[in-house]
């Protein structure tokens, strides 16, 4: 491991500071993904800035009846809070689904959505990757691509993202509050957040330099049935092949609204707004939403099949949720 300093911050002013005086430095919150990277060469921060003792730790309603979590607060704090197992139960279902009960206690949600990939490509490091070293090429296009993305990659990076956490959000419409070192601060809907590869992987977000995540926004409460769904090799420490946050809400034997978000399929969570729009037949809903929302796919051989999975299995949840519908009237 290369050598670095280390600095303990009390607020999250003190800490956009602290980032924006020192080159190199990084924040350090649960450390569930970073200290892995480092430790693997990796990642090589000259500075940390803790942010443990900074606060943003509370979950609490907002005024227009949604919920604030601050970026601190550990994943498994939210995922067993009421008012989130109540209110949004997608997101309680995929933060669950995601790494191990252990895992869980120490990540924070703010780190959860800044996780980089787990492509098998980004952390060998004698093997080129345009996310670990700009320029290298990416040898995942003609190597090993069972679990890369089948949409909105590019010819220099075809990764996904692995949070669970992130698809939920996208499909509640979350909002992600910042603060910058100049004091400014922002409100970036969860939809504009993350960036696709295009010809600069290695820059995954919007965020600036220093720029910290401070709280993630809810809406006020979304009805209808939540669902959450993560196919995967493995039950346990492997990432989804293909996930899907899912919000329908029945308006008698048809649908009255419709929200879709996939996760295991491209460099964001991928939703397609355009896609859930004049859909009423739940047994029609999946063939008219993966037409549209993956409808510029380009699959290698070996991750096509998550094109078919994918169908089926909102086709699936959709049939589930007609069927309890109706027997509940």
């Amino acid at each position: 491991m290369k050598h670095f300093s280390y600095e303990r911050v009390s607020s999250p002013m003190e800490a956009a500071k602290a980032f924006e005086r020192t080159p190199g430095a990084r924040y350090l919150a649960g450390g569930t993904n970073l200290i892995d990277l480092m430790k693997l060469d990796i990642e090589a921060p000259q500075h940390l800035v803790d942010i443990n003792r900074v606060g943003l730790d509370a979950i609490e309603h907002t005024s227009d009846g949604g919920l604030r979590i601050g970026a601190l607060a550990r994943n498994s704090d939210v995922a067993t809070d009421e008012r989130v197992r109540r209110d949004y139960p997608v997101l309680a279902r995929a933060l669950v689904s995601g790494a191990s009960g252990q895992l869980r206690n120490r990540a924070t949600v703010g780190g959860n959505l800044l996780q980089r990939t787990r492509c098998v490509y980004f952390y060998s490091g004698d093997l080129p990757c345009n996310k670990r070293q700009p320029g290298s090429g990416c040898a995942a296009l003609e190597g090993i691509s069972r679990g890369l993305a089948v949409i909105g990659g590019s010819e220099a990076c075809i990764a996904t993202h692995p949070s669970d956490m992130a698809v939920a959000l996208r499909a509640l419409d979350a909002v992600v509050e910042t603060i910058l070192p100049d004091g400014s601060k922002r409100a970036l809907p969860i939809a504009e957040l993350h960036v696709l590869p295009g010809q600069t992987p290695h820059i995954e977000t919007v965020l600036a330099p220093g720029e910290l995540i401070t709280a993630i926004v809810l809406p006020k409460p979304i009805g209808g049935a939540h669902r959450y769904l993560k196919l995967r090799d493995r039950a346990s420490y492997a990432f989804a092949n293909v996930s899907i946050a899912l919000i329908a809400h029945f308006d008698g034997p048809r649908l009255g609204s419709l929200r879709v978000a996939f996760g295991g399929l491209a460099p964001k969570p991928w939703r397609v707004e355009a896609a859930e729009s004049g859909i009423s037949s739940a047994s029609d809903a999946a063939n008219q939403i993966v037409d549209v929302a993956l409808s510029g796919a380009h699959p290698t051989k070996q991750n096509e099949f998550k094109l078919s999975l994918a169908r089926r299995a909102l086709s699936a949840l959709l049939m589930e949720e007609r069927h309890r519908f109706d027997d509940n009237t």
